[in-house]
This record gives structure tokens, C-alpha cells and sequence, in this order.
């Protein structure tokens, strides 16, 4: 490799690296912020089919009258 040779960093790299000094707590944020939208506790089998059963079915025309 020749001495002046360095590595590239895109734009976008050196704005995401200027802001995680600016701000060490971003990426703690950021988890945080991942967990309460997308690391949900996995879902209880036993209530998921509790609810399937207990599901009333609905009549195919729902504003028809009893007559």
C-alpha cells in the first residue's frame, strides 16, 4: 500500500461518527427506542389459543334484521 493511502469514509459515516461524539448516549437511545417497537417478549401460546377460542363468529350479513 503506498503511504498516502487512506480509508475512504462516505459522508453519511463521518455525519453518523460526528454525532455519536457529540451525543455518547445516542446508541443506548437507540436501543431503547428499538425494544419498546420491535423486541416484544414473545407471545403466551396458552392465552393466544384461549383468545382463538373464545372468538364469537360473525354473521356473514352483520346489519341484517332478525326477522
Amino acid at each position: 500500500m503506498p503511504l498516502f493511502w487512506k480509508p475512504y469514509k462516505s459522508d453519511a459515516t463521518q455525519f453518523i461518527d460526528s454525532l455519536k461524539q457529540r451525543d455518547p448516549q445516542l446508541e443506548e437511545r437507540q436501543r431503547q427506542g428499538r425494544f419498546l417497537l420491535w423486541d416484544r417478549p414473545s407471545v403466551d401460546l396458552d392465552t393466544q389459543k384461549a383468545q382463538r377460542e373464545a372468538r364469537v363468529a360473525q354473521k356473514p350479513y352483520v346489519y341484517q334484521t332478525k326477522g
